[in-house]
C-alpha cells in the first residue's frame, strides 16, 4: 500500500522549480519550438537534451543563492556589485519581460479566438487583467497552488504527440544522431532555442521564490543563519529543480516532435506564432490535436505571464530596496505591485498598437540572450563568494555546470551576432 505521508512529502517538495520550469514553455517558447520542428524536422531534438543539465545547474544555483542569503538576485547584485551593472541588467530585463508579456497575452487571445471565435484583442485584455488580479488579490500560499495546477496544461503537448502519427524509432535516432548543418538558418534556430529555454527572468523568479518560501514557513531562516536547515532545503531544491527543468524540456521536446512529424512533413515551415502553429495543425493532425495544442497555449500563458511580471517586480524591488513579496498585502508593497501592474498593463496595451509582436519578440529574445551572459557570470561569482554564501559556496559539480551554461550562452550570443552580420 502506498504511504500517503510519503506521497504528500514528495509532492510538497515541488514548488519554485516546477513553476519556473513550466513557465519556460510560454506561448513565445511554443512558437520557437514549433518553428524549429516545422523547419528542421527531427534534427533539432538534440538541443533539448543539451539544455536540460545546463538548466538544472544554473537554476539550482539561483535557488541556492536565494535560500542561503535570504535575498533575491537583484538585492545581492546591489549589495556586492557596481550600480551601473545592476541598473543595466534590471532595466533590460524589465523591457524584455514586458515585450514577452505582450507576445504571450496576444498569443492567448489568438488561441481563444481559434477555439471560440470572437475578438482576439479583447480576449488578450481579459487574460492580462485576470492574471494581474490573481497576483494582487490571491494570498501567496493559495496562489502558488494555482500555479502548480496550471503546469498540468503543458501535458497537452505530450498528449498531442500521441494523437498524431509519430515515428518513435526515427525520433529517438535523430535525437542522438541528428543531421547537423552549418547553414545560417539552422544556427540561428539553435540560438533561438537556447535563448528561449535559458532565460534571465527564470533566474530572478526562482531565487525570489526561494525567499518567499522561506518567509512563508514558520521558523525558517536564511541558511547562512540556520545551517541546520540546509540539508533538507538543498535536497528539496535539487528534487524540485531537477523535476521542474525536466518537465520543461520534455514538453519542449514534444512540441518540437509534434510539429516536426506534422507541419514539417507537410511542407509547412514558416511558423511565426504559437497560434499559427495550432491553426496549421488542424487540417494535418485533426481537430483533437488542434484543440489540445490551442488549449495548452492558454494554460501555459496564464502560468507564464505572472512569472514574467513577477520576476520584473522582484528585480526592480531588489535594485531600489523596496518592500516586496507576493505574501505581502498590496498596500504594504505598493511599488512592487505597481511594477507588476504596469508591466502587465503595458504588455496588454502593446497588443492594441501597430507594433509587430513578432519583431518585438525577436528583439526581446536578443535582449534576453545578451543579458543572460553577464547575469550568469555574476551568479557564478556570487555562488562562490563566502560573503554571500557563507559556508555554502557551491561545489565543483555545480561550478562546472554553471560555467558550462554560461559558456554555451556566450557562444550562442556571439553566433547570433555573427549571423546578424552576414
Amino acid at each position: 500500500m502506498t504511504n500517503p505521508d510519503a506521497k504528500k512529502t514528495w509532492l510538497s517538495e515541488l514548488g519554485p522549480g516546477l513553476i519556473t520550469g513550466a513557465a519556460d514553455d510560454d506561448p513565445s517558447g511554443i512558437a520557437t519550438y514549433s518553428q524549429a520542428g516545422a523547419q528542421f524536422g527531427l534534427n533539432l531534438l538534440w538541443t533539448l537534451c543539451l539544455t536540460y543539465p545546463l538548466m538544472v545547474g544554473i537554476q539550482v544555483i539561483s535557488a541556492k543563492i536565494g535560500r542561503v542569503s535570504g535575498h533575491g538576485l537583484a538585492t545581492n547584485i546591489r549589495r556586492h556589485y557596481p550600480r551601473w551593472l545592476l541598473y543595466g541588467i534590471v532595466g533590460l530585463l524589465l523591457v524584455a519581460n514586458t515585450i514577452n508579456i505582450a507576445a504571450d497575452v496576444a498569443a492567448m487571445g489568438e488561441a481563444l479566438k481559434l477555439l471560440a471565435g470572437g475578438p482576439a484583442h479583447l480576449y488578450a485584455l481579459g487574460f492580462g487583467m485576470l492574471s494581474l488580479l490573481l497576483q494582487i488579490f490571491i494570498p501567496y500560499d493559495r496562489y502558488v497552488r494555482i500555479l502548480k495546477w496550471l503546469t498540468l496544461a503543458l501535458l497537452a503537448y505530450v498528449g498531442t504527440a500521441f494523437v498524431v502519427h509519430t515515428p518513435w524509432a526515427g525520433a529517438a535516432a535523430r535525437t542522438v544522431w541528428p543531421q547537423l548543418s552549418w547553414k545560417p538558418a539552422y544556427i540561428t534556430t539553435i540560438v533561438a532555442v537556447f535563448g528561449t529555454t535559458i532565460s534571465p527572468y527564470l533566474f530572478f523568479w526562482q531565487a525570489s521564490q526561494e525567499v518567499e518560501e522561506q518567509k512563508a514557513q514558520p521558523g525558517a531562516r536564511p541558511l547562512r543563519d540556520a545551517p541546520d536547515q540546509a540539508r533538507a532545503n538543498f535536497r528539496r531544491i535539487t528534487v524540485d529543480t531537477t523535476i521542474g527543468m525536466g518537465f520543461s524540456n520534455i514538453v519542449a521536446y514534444f512540441i518540437m516532435l509534434t510539429t516536426a512529424v506534422t507541419l514539417g512533413l507537410h511542407g509547412v515551415t514558416d511558423i511565426q506564432t504559437s497560434a499559427q502553429a495550432a491553426s496549421a495543425l488542424r487540417p494535418i493532425a485533426g481537430e483533437f490535436a488542434f484543440w489540445l495544442f490551442s488549449a495548452g497555449i492558454i494554460g501555459t500563458g496564464m502560468l507564464a505571464v505572472p512569472v514574467l511580471a513577477g520576476s520584473a517586480a522582484y528585480a526592480m524591488a531588489g535594485a531600489f530596496h523596496w518592500k516586496n513579496g507576493l505574501e505581502m498585502k498590496p498596500l504594504l508593497a505598493k511599488k512592487f505591485y505597481g511594477i507588476i501592474a504596469v508591466s502587465t498593463a503595458i504588455g496588454v496595451v502593446l497588443c492594441f498598437t501597430p507594433i509587430d509582436p513578432i519583431k518585438a519578440l525577436y528583439w526581446s529574445a536578443v535582449i534576453n540572450g545578451v543579458i543572460s551572459v553577464p547575469i550568469m557570470a555574476v551568479m557564478m561569482l556570487m555562488a562562490a563568494h563566502p560573503r554571500i554564501m557563507g559556508q555554502f559556496v557551491i561545489g565543483a559539480r555545480l561550478k562546472i555546470l554553471g560555467w558550462a551554461c554560461t559558456g554555451v550562452m556566450a557562444l550562442a550570443v556571439l553566433t547570433m551576432f555573427w549571423t546578424l552580420g552576414n
